[in-house]
C-alpha cells in the first residue's frame, strides 16, 4: 500500500506525463550524531503552534504589496488558485519568521529544491517543497515521514533544518545552504540558491510617510 502510494506521489513529482517540468536541484541533508540538548531544541521547534499562520508584517500596506507581488511570482501551474497561493504565502513567511530566516531566502530555496511542488520526491528520497530528508522525523519528530507533504509541516522541518545548519556554521549562510543541500564543499547549490535568493527580492512601494495603517 505505501510503496503504491510512493509511486504516485513520485508520479506527480516527474509531472505525471504532462509537459517536462523545471529541474530541481534537490540533494539530500546527511545524518549527523546530534547531542541530546540539540535533538531536544530542535524537537521543540518542529512541534506544537499548530493554529493558523499569522505572518509580521509592518503595515497593511507591505502585507498587501508584498502578497500580491510573491503571488505573481509564483507558478501557476502549481499553485493556480489565488487563494491557494495566499495560503502557501503565509505558511512560508510566517514559518521563516519562527525561524529568524527571510521568507524571500525560503522562497528562493523552495525554488530551487521542488520548484513548489508539494509532492516531490528526490532520487535520494528528499521529500516536499523544502525536500526534508525523511530520517528527520525520526529524529526530531513522531517518526512519520508521510507527514513531509503536509505544506506546514513540510516547511516548518525545512525551516528548523536549515536555522540549524546556519547555526552550527556560525552564521556563514553558503556553508549552511552546501549543507542543507548534502553537497557541502561544492558551490553550485548555494549558488543557484542566492541567486534564487536575489530574483525573490522584494521592495516595499513608497508612500506618503504616516499613512501607512498597522496590519493586524
Amino acid at each position: 500500500m505505501r510503496s503504491g502510494l510512493v509511486a504516485i506521489l513520485l508520479a506527480c513529482a516527474l509531472g505525471g506525463g504532462l509537459a517536462p517540468v523545471r529541474p530541481a536541484h534537490a540533494g539530500a541533508q546527511k545524518y549527523e550524531p546530534l547531542s541530546d540538548a540539540v535533538r531536544t531544541a530542535l524537537a521543540a521547534s518542529v512541534g506544537g503552534d499548530e493554529g493558523p499562520p499569522q505572518p509580521r508584517f509592518d503595515s497593511l500596506d507591505e502585507k498587501l504589496d508584498w502578497l500580491t507581488a510573491m503571488s505573481s511570482r509564483l507558478p501557476r501551474r502549481w499553485k493556480p488558485e489565488y487563494r491557494q497561493r495566499i495560503d502557501f504565502l503565509h505558511a512560508v513567511r510566517y514559518e521563516a519568521q519562527r525561524a529568524g530566516l527571510d521568507p524571500q531566502l525560503v522562497l528562493g530555496l523552495i525554488e530551487v529544491e521542488s520548484y513548489f511542488r508539494r509532492y516531490a520526491i528526490s532520487t535520494a528520497g528528499a521529500r516536499g517543497y523544502m525536500q526534508v530528508m525523511p530520517f528527520w522525523t525520526g529524529v526530531i519528530g513522531d517518526g512519520d515521514p508521510s507527514r513531509l507533504f503536509d505544506m506546514r509541516t513540510n516547511l516548518r522541518y525545512g525551516c528548523t533544518i536549515l536555522r540549524h545548519y546556519i547555526d552550527i556554521e556560525g552564521g556563514n549562510l553558503f556553508r549552511a545552504l552546501g549543507r542543507y543541500n548534502g553537497s557541502l564543499g561544492r558551490p553550485d547549490y548555494p549558488n543557484a540558491v542566492l541567486r534564487a535568493w536575489k530574483r525573490w527580492q522584494f521592495t516595499p512601494t513608497r508612500r506618503v510617510v504616516g499613512a501607512g495603517v498597522p496590519a493586524s
